[in-house]
């Protein structure tokens, strides 16, 4: 692997996943953009959500980093999902499962209220069961988007790596906006490789993984001096 672990780096993740080895991680998770065009209330955007001609070589590289008979857990956009599974199924991935995030909250109202988030399991081979299985429905804490127009929050995301993700393991996401799955990557002891294209998001992305360091490392501190 050329880029070295628990890093995010600025960059368009189809060209930079190529620096990556082929089968050097354990496990992906991305919220991609959901080609919709979405714009928040702050009138923020996603980058990439207009135009699907990163599907294809994205999830093209995705497979070939992803270990044989792993897992892979990607969010997507509901109304666009023929061209997810069309990219999907194309680089080699096959659908295992389906987990819906239901909301206590309504964030966006057409001809209905719209109060779930939706992602795919995916798998590269046959990977053998988990050790620790979850649940299909794993409910959704508002995360306020302060970071990101889309931010997932974090306690939705650590129990997908502890399920699909072995000790140690490293998750790479892609598209990792304000760094929500590294965070979450590193909470619960593994390694983790992020992509953003975005250079205001990446900045976030860096203060957030610095404080969050800053914050274990004062806990380390803590428990030694209870020790001592």
């Amino acid at each position: 692997m050329t880029f070295p672990l628990n890093q995010i780096v600025l960059g368009d993740c189809c060209q930079a996943m190529q620096q990556l080895g082929a089968a050097s991680v354990d496990f992906i998770l991305t919220d991609p953009p959901y080609l919709v065009g979405y714009r928040d209330r702050e009138n923020r955007i996603v980058p990439g959500d207009t135009d699907g001609a990163w599907l294809k070589p994205a999830f093209h590289q995705m497979f070939r980093v992803l270990k044989p008979d792993s897992l892979f857990v990607s969010f997507y956009g509901w109304s666009k999902v023929d061209q997810f599974f069309h990219a999907w199924k194309t680089a080699g991935l096959r659908v295992v499962g389906h987990i819906t995030f239901p909301k206590r909250y309504t964030s966006t109202t057409r001809l209905m209220r719209y109060q779930h988030e939706g992602a795919y399991l995916l798998a590269k081979g046959y990977p053998k069961q988990p050790q620790h299985l979850i649940g299909d429905v794993v409910e959704f804490a508002y995360s306020g988007n302060k970071l990101h127009p889309t931010q997932k929050p974090i306690s939705i995301l650590t129990p997908l790596i502890e399920s699909f993700c072995p000790p140690r393991g490293v998750v790479l996401d892609p598209f990792a906006g304000s760094g929500s799955t590294c965070i979450a990557a590193r909470s619960v002891g593994r390694s983790y490789v992020g992509f953003e294209i975005d250079a205001a998001n990446f900045e976030a992305a860096k203060r957030r993984m610095y404080h969050y360091g800053a914050h274990l490392a004062e806990l380390a501190n803590q428990r030694t001096a209870l020790t001592a």
